[in-house]
């Protein structure tokens, strides 16, 4: 194998290979569908609810960082897949690992809508 095959290729290959790897999340991975589904739910909310420029700038942070951990998951996932086709326990605790990592980003990310929807949410039914 060409081993400088995946080497100092152009930025226009190297986009595209990216690019490539977000379709493939998306049209393979449920839970990828899952999360773009609640960004898109959370940016619709924040544009009601007019969030502040700051809160507005976690939010995509948060939902970059989220799709970014289920991207690193599958990858994970993919390679020992590719390494092993049969049951080992080092195999299976790095894909637990790796699905742990997602648990715990998770119940961040959901901490952290809590913090950013909350007080907005509060004002307006305080108000009612």
């Amino acid at each position: 194998m060409d081993d400088n095959k995946f080497k100092n290729q152009s930025w226009g290959a190297t986009f595209k290979h990216a690019h490539e790897g977000c379709v493939y999340a998306f049209r393979t991975q449920r839970n990828f569908k899952v999360h773009i589904l609640l960004a898109l739910i959370a940016m619709f909310l924040a544009i009601v609810l007019q969030l502040s420029l700051a809160r507005f700038t976690l939010l995509v942070i948060g939902i970059v960082f989220g799709l970014s951990i289920e991207m690193i998951n599958t990858a994970v996932e993919k390679t020992v897949d590719l390494v092993t086709d049969q049951y080992h326990p080092t195999a299976k605790i790095a894909k637990d690992v790796s699905a742990g990592a997602m648990l715990v980003a998770s119940i961040g990310l959901l901490v952290l809508g809590a913090l950013l929807f909350i007080p907005p949410l509060w004002q307006i039914i305080s108000t009612i």
